[in-house]
């Protein structure tokens, strides 16, 4: 089924279990190229997830800020996104722009996301496509002001959810995770994948 919330887009059940179980394979050699690390704010407050990326660009956070760069901070680049995981987005968009980052999130058993905007970007008219794997996830949805009502809808693995329009904008969070809903990771836990299109 697919669900239209605020402009958000989310389609339920998107990926069959093969195909998160393949995925997941794929972002095994990812993070051997580019190994998660947990960032650092510019504040020099530590996330609660951890993160690498795929593609031409990563998004980075550290003393000077939050960006966008071309390598991982071990100085190599960032590996190329997945086959797979680049067609989930020709898929659910359709666009004739191919995305240039897919950052991957891992969210532990108390990790969340604060409401934000993604806003680094400098093509608002592409959209944002979010991939959950694994535990479910209670996702937030507001409006382009942090002062906007929100709704809330559980992510379960294999949702794929489309920020594009109005929703571009709009913030998001991930306020908590349901641990052990999931045996997709042997460890537990989420991951999420959002694909953008950068320059």
């Amino acid at each position: 089924p697919t669900l239209r919330i605020q402009g958000f887009v989310v389609y339920k059940g998107f990926l069959n279990r093969t195909l998160q179980e393949e995925i997941v394979e794929d972002l095994r050699g990812v993070a051997k190229a580019a190994p998660f690390i947990q960032p650092v704010t510019p504040s020099g407050k530590k996330m609660s997830v951890k993160m690498t990326a795929a593609g031409q660009f990563g998004w980075i956070t550290d003393a000077q800020g939050y960006r966008y760069a071309p390598r991982h901070p071990n100085g190599h680049a960032w590996p190329e996104i997945p086959t797979q995981i680049a067609k989930i987005w020709t898929d659910v968009v359709g666009v004739t722009r191919q995305p240039e980052c897919c950052l991957i999130n891992y969210y532990a058993e108390a990790a969340k996301m604060g409401l934000h905007q993604d806003k680094d970007e400098a093509d608002f008219d592409m959209p944002v496509v979010s991939v959950s794997l694994g535990d479910e996830a209670l996702f937030r949805m507001g409006g382009p002001l942090r002062s906007d009502p929100t709704q809330s809808i559980w992510l379960a693995s294999g949702d794929v959810v489309v920020m594009g329009s109005q929703s571009r904008r709009a913030f998001h969070g991930v306020d908590r995770i349901k641990f052990g809903t999931s045996d997709l990771l042997p460890k537990g836990g989420r991951i999420n994948l959002t694909m953008r299109v950068v320059t």
